[in-house]
């Protein structure tokens, strides 16, 4: 078990209004952060007042992107409990992208006792109103203070945190996307799957020009035969066909997503067939045209899942669902957020309750 030293800020800020929370705008108090060394392993574990901190400008990180990061969050029920969904998966698929990035990784149970310990410590953060959430950012950095190339033996990691609104400010609509042909997120024997800032740096340019489109995501294809669907903006992407649900199998560039892994579950367990699968643009393109496309969502932290209502691929348009959504991704919204904010029963065992404040 770590030994996490904690120094309070000396005055605490004012609680935003709930009503009027973005994502990712406004940070706690606080923030977690330990070091690590060849020689020490993992140390100097602190919760300290949130800020700036110094780091080398020849740290690894800045020179060779070696970073890591996840997304979760802890929610406030009615009864005014907070809680994390599936926190465990989270630290899993971190140690993950650090075994792939060269990182140093985190036992599990000293991973899962920072978040409890930090997300204790801040709960008075977590805000109130229906639909609002505290998003967690752990993050992990090489930082090793020279320019060579070599195997890391500096890295830091840090948690910090920020109350978020409704991913959905006037409803759960579908959005508009545009099926990217040039540029690619990743390729098998990349770094696909781990989730580092260097995927979504590479993203940057196709989302661009998607938005300069009028479309709100880019739906990516492999990066190699340039045809089977990888994934939705930085989501998991689903579909209902002829009745199946099916999605992208978990080749090693996609990103194997917690709430995609909840969908599944979720799923099975109404009675739906689930597929994991290559899925073709030109057999999605053939479902469109034959109307046993039925419906399509990606699924991610941010958003749990978002409809998709309409699909451009090379300048031709597809409506989905009459640009509606779909009762099956209205019902894995209302089942994931149900659970999240404990409006239903966890019958799945993902809830990771945390213990009030004295």
């Amino acid at each position: 078990m770590l030994d996490i030293r904690i120094e309070k800020a000396p005055v605490l800020k004012e609680k935003p209004d709930p009503a009027t929370l973005g994502f990712g705008k406004i940070f706690t108090d606080h923030m977690f952060i330990m070091d690590y060394t060849v020689e020490e392993g993992w140390h100097d574990a602190r919760i300290v007042p949130f800020g700036p901190f110094e780091i080398h400008p020849a740290s690894t990180v800045l020179h060779y992107g070696a970073e890591i990061f996840e997304g979760l969050k802890a929610y406030r029920t009615a009864e005014g409990k907070v809680q994390m969904f599936r926190p465990i998966e989270n630290v899993r698929r971190m140690n993950a992208s650090a075994e792939r990035l060269c990182l140093p990784e985190i036992p599990e149970e000293d991973a899962l006792q920072v978040l409890d310990a930090f997300v204790t410590f801040e709960q008075d953060w977590v805000p109130y109103k229906d639909g609002t959430s505290l998003y967690l950012r752990p993050f992990m950095f090489g930082n090793d203070e020279t320019l060579g190339l070599h195997t890391i033996k500096n890295a830091r990691y840090v948690l910090i945190a920020s109350p978020v609104g409704s991913y959905y400010k006037e409803g759960i609509n579908p959005v508009r996307i545009m099926i990217e042909t040039e540029d690619v997120r990743a390729v098998r024997g990349g770094t696909g799957y781990a989730k580092c800032g260097g995927n979504y740096g590479a993203s940057t340019r196709a989302g661009m020009k998607a938005e300069q489109k009028g479309y709100s995501q880019v739906l990516w294809l492999d990066g190699v035969e340039r045809k089977y669907i990888e994934e939705v903006g930085a989501m998991n992407v689903m579909f209902k066909i002829g009745g199946e649900i099916v999605t992208p199998e978990l080749s090693g560039s996609i990103l194997p997503g917690i709430t995609r892994k909840s969908c599944i579950e979720v799923l099975r367990n109404k009675g739906y067939k689930v597929t994991e699968r290559k899925i073709s643009v030109d057999e999605l393109g053939k479902a469109l045209a034959d109307g046993t496309l039925e419906e399509a969502w990606g699924c991610g932290t941010a958003a749990v899942v978002s409809p998709i209502g309409e699909l451009c691929y090379k300048d031709t348009i597809f409506k989905i669902n009459d640009g509606k959504i779909g009762s099956v991704t209205q019902e894995l919204y209302d089942t994931l957020t149900g659970i999240q904010w404990g409006k239903i029963k966890d019958t799945y065992g993902w809830i990771y309750p945390i213990a009030p404040n004295n």
